[in-house]
């Protein structure tokens, strides 16, 4: 296939920033999350994520700091996605603003699960060009706050609802119609996202990666998610030092991360964060899955 000519814009430059995070660092030695469709992805793409980095030592530090942020990341939503879909094996699974995230081919859920990448109709068309069809996997291509895309999805199971680098951009009213449809969609189910406080919204959200892209949504305390959906109860708050290979990280930035934890408006500045609601099993035994000394003990695949 010949290079695709991408001129995404905004918000949907930032996916392409990711994904080339993920092929970069996939091919290290010894990487932190082995992506191969990345890989074979970025080989199809015509972007060069260097002229966002065109100072003086910022490429190697982006290449060192930034595509380990990005593997971390994304492996910290793969091992709590795969442990709840160990739990609950028949689960619908909506992984929204699903950009070129090749997740579902990572974590190979049984056919029992029912996946959904939904995202823009122009990432779609390119997902179907550039990643292989699989079994019980489907792709909508619609807007995330025109909820009609949801009629396609099955009521009867439990949801996992995954939104990696996504509810940042959208407005509070958005999210919470979002977090209302898909509670009142599902019986019961899990919700995954990172998210940043309202500090970086305001000071540091305008102008995402040099792409123009904003952010428009914060959540300071994790319980006041209850102000927009009052069914979802927290399960976990992931710190820094609670990311998968969080050991990988240099000294000094292991060291920083471990300083902001001492407050909370420090660490907050983005985390991932858990919610369950509906009859999805024990609070406590959830929370026990999505233990943080677990989840950097776990290998990251």
């Amino acid at each position: 296939m010949a290079s695709e000519k991408i001129r995404f814009s905004k918000e949907k430059e930032t996916m392409l920033m990711t994904l080339s995070g993920r092929a970069l660092q996939s091919q290290w030695k010894q990487p932190i999350l082995r992506d191969p469709w990345a890989e074979a992805a970025m080989t199809q793409i015509d972007y060069d994520i260097r002229k966002q980095y065109r100072g003086p030592g910022s490429w190697k530090m982006w290449e060192k700091i930034g595509c380990t942020i990005i593997a971390t990341r994304a492996a910290t939503f793969d091992l709590l996605a795969k442990r709840y879909l160990a739990e609950h094996p028949d689960a619908v699974v909506l992984h929204v603003g699903c950009g070129m995230d090749s997740r579902v081919f990572r974590l190979d859920p049984p056919a029992s699960v029912l996946w959904f990448d939904i995202d823009y109709p122009d990432v779609i068309d390119l997902r179907r060009r550039l990643f292989p069809d699989r079994e019980t996997y489907r792709l909508i291509g619609a807007s995330l706050s025109d909820l009609h895309w949801l009629d396609e999805v099955p009521r009867e199971r439990p949801g996992l609802l995954i939104a990696e680098g996504v509810l940042h951009y959208l407005s509070e009213p958005e999210v919470k119609a979002l977090l209302n449809a898909v509670v009142a969609h599902f019986p019961s189910g899990q919700l995954i996202f990172d998210i940043c406080n309202r500090l970086i919204v305001k000071r540091a959200g305008s102008n995402v990666g040099g792409t123009g892209a904003a952010y428009r949504w914060g959540l300071d305390d994790p319980q006041d998610i209850r102000q927009l959906e009052p069914k979802l109860d927290l399960v976990k708050e992931l710190k820094p030092s609670e990311l998968v290979a969080f050991s990988r990280f240099p000294f000094w930035v292991r060291v920083l991360f471990r300083l902001m934890e001492i407050s909370p408006t420090l660490w907050r500045t983005e985390r991932i964060i858990v919610y369950r609601y509906g009859q999805a099993g024990d609070l406590d035994e959830a929370r026990a899955l999505a233990q943080g000394d677990s989840v950097t003990k776990d290998a990251a695949g």
